[in-house]
């Protein structure tokens, strides 16, 4: 059988069109270097917009440097960042924010479904003794989570008066916050809600996970955290010549909301897998609330199921599985998959 990525993860779709139609007239004649143009101009006004706020705006070729970056802007190599022990900042980021902060710990507090609480967050604050133990500086979210679950507006706004009553300062990860804003603009709720007006300081807004090519928003909503960004940016090689191409990219989708259909599109095809799967016996672990599914599969229909061509990893424990959708997760991707579900359960049956 043929290779099949579709579910392996949301970064391996393509560009969505309206971020590729928009490279084209970025590509026409001369424009300012570094972020002077009209694009970038444009962008940090509909961001702006976006969030109705006046806001600081940057950009970073992956999360990983964006939550890296402005970590290190936000802490002194004594301090302390807060996360949820399955947080991308403390697992899958190769100690970047160590890296970036000059020795800050990335501290880890367990959750259920991928969130932090505040009744666990309270005796992390009491690790350690004084001096001897790093000063806690950072809360860092992730919306949606990395077991695809979605923070309330009221559950952050709960972790951001916990943080700031004790003097932290709140960071979003939001690689995937199309798909949770997504999930909570259906319910009436807007993009400020989900952010400064729930307390979140500075936000890392993800593209590339719905359909941008290589770019991330850095979003100060604290303007004063922002103080020589851009420094820190280039000196990261962080500040591409050439910022036009990214900055156009967030116009194309910002302009007419494509950026959340397009996560809503993901959504819902997350759902209709996860209810398929549901529908043959394969019990979930997680609620479905963004375009992620995690489902306990036995090794048997793991392996049936690769030996098929298809691709997805092993996330929770020794049988939980993770299937993401895209932008660009079509029916027939969901229906082919549930085919071969359904076949590979009742060959080993």
């Amino acid at each position: 059988m043929a290779d099949n990525y579709a579910f392996a993860s949301d970064t391996t779709a393509g560009i969505c069109p309206e971020a590729l139609a928009a490279l084209g007239p970025a590509n026409a004649g001369a424009a300012p270097s570094y972020g002077d143009d009209a694009h970038t101009a444009e962008a940090r006004t509909r961001f702006a917009a976006l969030f109705e706020t006046e806001c600081d705006v940057y950009f970073a070729s992956n999360g990983t440097a964006a939550n890296a970056i402005v970590l290190g802007a936000l802490c002194q190599r004594h301090h302390g960042i807060l996360c949820h022990a399955m947080s991308h900042v403390d697992t899958d980021e190769c100690g970047a924010p160590e890296f970036f902060t000059g020795g800050s710990k990335v501290l880890t507090v367990p959750g259920p479904h991928g969130k932090l609480q505040t009744d666990a967050l309270e005796p992390a604050l009491h690790r350690g003794h004084g001096v001897h133990f790093p000063k806690h500086r950072v809360l860092s979210l992730t919306q949606a989570t990395e077991v695809g679950t979605v923070y309330t507006p009221v559950e952050v706004r709960a972790l951001t008066d916990f943080a700031h009553q004790r003097g932290l300062v709140v960071h979003l990860d939001g690689a995937r916050f199309a798909n949770a804003a997504a999930t909570l603009v259906a319910k009436g709720h807007s993009p400020a809600d989900l952010t400064w007006r729930a307390g979140v300081d500075v936000l890392c807004f993800g593209g590339t996970k719905n359909g941008l090519l290589g770019s991330e928003a850095i979003i100060f909503f604290q303007r004063d955290l922002a103080r020589e960004f851009e420094y820190r940016l280039k000196q990261s090689g962080q500040l591409p010549p050439k910022l036009r191409f990214s900055s156009a990219q967030w116009n194309a989708v910002l302009r007419d909301g494509a950026w959340l259909r397009h996560a809503g599109h993901a959504n819902r095809q997350a759902t209709k897998l996860a209810e398929g799967l549901r529908a043959l016996g394969f019990p979930l672990l997680e609620p479905t609330e963004a375009n992620g599914v995690f489902v306990e599969l036995p090794p048997a229909i793991f392996a049936g199921l690769t030996a098929r061509g298809w691709h997805f990893y092993l996330f929770i424990g020794e049988r939980g599985y993770r299937l993401m959708c895209s932008w660009a997760t079509r029916d027939e991707d969901v229906e082919a998959f549930l085919a071969d579900a359904k076949a590979v359960r009742d060959a080993v049956s």
